[in-house]
């Protein structure tokens, strides 16, 4: 099993991608979506907050109580199973966080041709 998925781990993904059109801030205008994918099912969930309302960036609080290994003393979750991955949805699909940096990659390349 991997390793589990926390906010610190989501920040060093961030911080590991920043620049490439791997994070929410740089892929957003592509139509991505922050999202994590259950590899023990294949099931992606959208980041949400805890009410259920979309979340602009990674954020464990929305995942289900069957992904959550602990929470904090104020219900936040703190760890999730390592089946976790983060990435994207875009077009009912789900996208690494490589993946979607290599689509933009891709995708600004068309455009900055096209201009």
């Amino acid at each position: 099993m991997s390793q589990v998925m926390t906010q610190t781990v989501l920040a060093q993904e961030t911080a590991t991608h920043c620049g490439s059109g791997g994070i929410s801030a740089e892929n957003r205008s592509y139509g991505f979506r922050p999202a994590f994918l259950d590899t023990a099912t294949g099931v992606a969930y959208v980041s949400c907050y805890a009410d259920g309302q979309p979340a602009p960036f990674h954020l464990l609080d929305g995942l289900p109580d069957e992904l959550v290994l602990a929470r904090n003393p104020g219900g936040r979750v703190t760890r999730v199973k390592g089946c976790v991955s983060s990435g994207f949805v875009r077009d009912g699909r789900f996208y690494t966080r490589e993946e979607a940096a290599w689509q933009v990659s891709v995708e600004s390349s068309v455009c900055a041709l096209a201009a």
